[in-house]
């Protein structure tokens, strides 16, 4: 059985993972975008069917909304989270992370049960499985508890949105990998 406080490379075989702003900011834009788009679209088709034909200063209306409004709310919601999206590091000493607006985690590599991705593109997330709960090591500062899901028996399961960090999902498996042959 491995330490915990076992060295797994050299002291300077830090890796880190950081979410682009700038990707961040386009993702949010598409998805909003899309839903603002739908919702204008079936406004319309709600005043057509209750007999409110739009006139052309509507029509023109509605195409400003659908040029303005996503562009506004993706850069409100960035400019809220600017220095607390998610990041991950991996280093010699472990895996310290924190999902967007959470606080930070640190768990040792001895203390790492399982890793896995789920669900793909800019959606992917990074479950980390402690052996038990006395291996993680919640950090302090401001931000919501870190994210979690509880599996069989109450077990926490740690979250992290990796989808839009850089390096890209596949690297930071390949690195996990690297570390935990047979755990990821």
């Amino acid at each position: 059985m491995a330490h915990i406080d076992e060295v797994l490379g050299p002291d300077d075989d830090t890796v880190t993972f950081l979410q682009s702003r700038a990707m961040v900011y386009v993702t949010m834009l598409w998805v909003i975008a899309a839903v603002w788009a739908t919702t204008l679209v079936l406004f319309v088709l709600l005043r057509l069917a209750l007999g409110d034909t739009p006139s052309a200063d509507d029509v023109v209306l509605y195409v400003e909304l659908a040029l303005t409004v996503p562009v506004a709310l993706a850069a409100v919601i960035l400019l809220a989270a600017w220095n607390r999206l998610g990041w991950l590091h991996s280093s010699m000493r472990g895996l310290d992370f924190a999902a967007t607006g959470r606080r930070p985690v640190h768990i040792p590599w001895a203390g790492i049960e399982e890793v896995a991705l789920r669900y793909r593109g800019p959606f992917t997330e990074l479950m980390i499985t402690p052996v038990d709960a006395d291996f993680v090591e919640p950090g302090g500062g401001p931000g919501r508890a870190p994210r979690t899901r509880r599996r069989d028996g109450g077990r926490a399961i740690y979250l992290v949105d990796v989808g839009l960090m850089s390096p890209a999902p596949s690297v930071l498996l390949a690195e996990l990998h690297r570390r935990l042959p047979a755990k990821v």
